[in-house]
């Protein structure tokens, strides 16, 4: 258990590390590529979210349509 947190505790420093040094490093950057990196930075973020939210969806629909559970409320 130990070991785990310290796993997680080097992620969480090495994440931080990465993201300020970028912050640092696009401050220096040309101001077209800077804009360019930032869009496609975007671009793909935006395509990830809505592919991840898309394939919820619809998994919750096969779950439904199969009958093999899925989720229930009460």
């Amino acid at each position: 258990m130990c070991k785990r947190r310290g796993k997680r505790r080097l992620l969480r420093a090495l994440t931080v590390l990465a993201v300020g040094g970028s912050v640092f490093q696009l401050g220096s950057c040309d101001p077209t590529v800077r804009s360019t990196l930032l869009t496609g930075l975007s671009t793909t973020t935006e395509a990830l979210a809505q592919t991840l939210i898309q394939t919820f969806f619809t998994s919750l629909q096969n779950n439904n349509s199969t009958g093999t559970g899925g989720l229930t409320t009460t």
